[in-house]
């Protein structure tokens, strides 16, 4: 019988890899994780590694471009980008793509992946007992869209880095047999993004810090899908 480990707390689909992320009430769970997520990347076009896309790790200023999708189409995708400056460009313009060469300092292109353009999993998760302990020892309060979570989760527990005990097991969300679940993969290294403000992009370099000092730099697990379904915020968690 699986144990109630705790509650979902957000819901975070990020459609353009590395803009800003988007706060759902529901969602749902595929096989290539969340519908709509990471669908989307710019690709440095002179970068010909296994890893070409452009990040907010090399423009923290792409954290502030903010995708948005009109309803009326009814599409699953984004169709247009609200950029820093206030100007709404069609994702797909020639424009949206010279701004963000320019200030890259290279050209670059938008790519479409219908399995999604994810680091390491499709899924990832962190409870809100990790970045609430990782705020105090950073002396100061954590937004939680710095981790770039799909799943935030409260765990009944209110023990910090409590998810690195999910490893290697499935975590369910619902109580049916035939509940969303994911199989926990890896704990979750930490990048330079959880630096940035997803305001105002600004570095803070004490979060990492902590990070490394709480937990050898790791914060959050990644997941693969093993049954789809549904997700809402209020959801009860389990672990199997």
């Amino acid at each position: 019988m699986p144990n109630v480990i705790g509650t979902i707390r957000h819901i975070f689909q990020y459609p353009v890899k590395s803009m800003a992320g988007v706060c759902l009430d529901t969602a749902s769970l595929g096989w290539h994780g969340l519908e709509g997520d990471r669908r989307f990347a710019f690709r440095c076009a002179a970068d010909k590694s296994g890893f070409p896309w452009l990040t907010a790790s090399r423009l923290p200023e792409l954290l502030l471009y903010k995708p948005l999708r009109q309803p009326e189409l009814e599409s699953k995708y984004p169709t247009h980008v609200l950029t820093p400056g206030g100007r709404e460009l069609e994702l797909r313009s020639e424009e949206l793509q010279a701004e963000l060469a320019q200030k890259h300092g290279s050209a670059v292109e938008l790519m479409q992946l219908n399995h999604g353009i994810f680091d390491e999993a499709p899924v990832s998760i962190i409870s809100l007992e990790t970045i609430l302990e990782m705020g105090r020892e950073a002396g100061r309060e954590l937004d939680v869209r710095r981790f770039r979570p799909n799943i935030v989760v409260e765990t009944n527990s209110f023990e910090p880095f409590a998810e690195d005990s999910w490893l290697g097991r499935s975590v369910c969300f619902g109580a049916e047999a035939d509940s969303p679940a994911v199989s926990i993969a890896m704990r979750d290294e930490r990048c330079v993004m959880i630096n940035l403000d997803p305001e105002t992009a600004e570095k803070d370099t004490s979060v990492t810090k902590a990070a490394v000092g709480l937990n050898g730099n790791h914060a959050g697990v990644y997941a693969t899908v093993i049954c789809v379904g549904e997700l809402a915020v209020g959801q009860k968690v389990y672990l199997r």
